[in-house]
């Protein structure tokens, strides 16, 4: 497996990583831990989901658990 292909885009605010949304509710969800986070590659759904959260954008690779802000 490429390691780079493992790489996503995660959402962090106040130390926590969005999860999602709590099921039949518009809350939202968090976790302390970056391998529950959602995850996505697409970079413009990343930015629109940290705008409406008012989070910021973290590249990381849960292989080797290294986390970058963009």
């Amino acid at each position: 497996m490429d390691i780079r292909r493992a790489t996503c885009i995660i959402i962090r605010k106040d130390g926590e990583y969005l999860v999602g949304t709590i099921l039949y509710s518009t809350d939202l969800r968090w976790s302390w831990s970056p391998y529950d986070a959602w995850k996505t590659r697409d970079m413009e759904e990343a930015r629109n989901v940290a705008r409406e959260t008012g989070g910021i954008m973290v590249l990381f690779n849960p292989i080797v658990n290294q986390k970058r802000v963009i």
